[in-house]
């Protein structure tokens, strides 16, 4: 599996301290707050984990499958969301909890679904924000590191299901996704 790397871009111990850093910060803006933590199935879910493990409130925290690649490379512009919530928002105040942006059209189509089932605030934490193929008006609140246009994979990140287990994120060379 790491054959097929062809660079660290983000080492697992920088991973660890930016995302306590994000915990801070988040536990900061939400004081006095039980924020809703919401997972984007399946690429955040180890980010979710670390990133909720570092947050000092009271939160709760759920999942939604959302999705505009299948096992391409390039986002089709056609968002999926493979559930609908089984658990309020109304008057809730949301994190959305994401590995990546990129084009922003997952993002913004789960901004708005979310956002008309009432909830109080809205906000989204990634761990990258790929601004080099931005195609929605959509930025996000908190991130942890800014990514080349690269296909990256690692701490959650995949590409046809492989990779996510990596302790870091990576580049992965284009002969194996080409």
């Amino acid at each position: 599996m790491r054959e097929d790397i062809k660079d660290i871009l983000f080492s697992e111990e920088d991973i660890g301290k930016r995302v306590k850093e994000l915990g801070i910060q988040i536990t900061k803006d939400y004081a006095g707050k039980k924020p809703l933590l919401i997972g984007v199935l399946k690429g955040s879910y180890v980010f979710l984990a670390d990133i909720a493990r570092n947050i000092d409130l009271d939160c709760e925290i759920r999942f939604i499958t959302a999705s505009s690649y299948g096992v391409s490379t390039i986002s089709s512009g056609d968002v999926k969301i493979g559930m609908d919530f089984d658990f309020e928002v109304r008057g809730r105040d949301v994190l959305i909890i994401e590995d990546i942006l990129d084009s922003g059209v997952t993002l913004s189509a789960l901004r708005e679904f979310i956002t008309q089932r009432g909830c109080a605030s809205l906000k989204i934490c990634t761990l990258l924000d790929k601004p080099a193929r931005r195609k929605a008006q959509i930025v996000s609140e908190y991130i942890g590191f800014e990514c080349p246009d690269e296909f990256v994979v690692g701490y959650g990140l995949d590409y046809a299901e492989r990779y996510r287990n990596l302790p870091f994120v990576a580049i992965l060379k284009p002969e194996v996704y080409s």
